[in-house]
């Protein structure tokens, strides 16, 4: 049996997978992001004219490894730490 855990993400027999393709992430209850294929970009100039920031100011999107899914995005200063979604368990 599955389990929706976000838009992206699906639960089966206890591991984290792609909800497109079905490809495994990580073990329920584990990070899965660094599993995932990272996409980062300065978001200066991201939404537009409108949005400024500075050049630290990064964009991070996970994408499926095997379908290229979007799975999550998070924004972060150069270098922070994943913000590591621990779900499932």
């Amino acid at each position: 049996m599955s389990r929706r855990l976000s838009e992206g993400l699906v639960q089966e027999d206890g591991r984290v997978r792609c909800r497109a393709c079905g490809h495994d992430l990580a073990q329920a209850g584990t990070p899965w992001k660094a599993a995932a294929r990272l996409v980062e970009r300065p978001m200066k100039g991201a939404g537009g004219k409108a949005y400024s920031a500075g050049a630290a100011v990064r964009l991070r999107q996970f994408c499926c490894p095997n379908c290229g899914a979007l799975l999550d995005t998070e924004t972060a200063l150069a270098g922070d730490p994943f913000l590591d979604d621990v779900v499932g368990a």
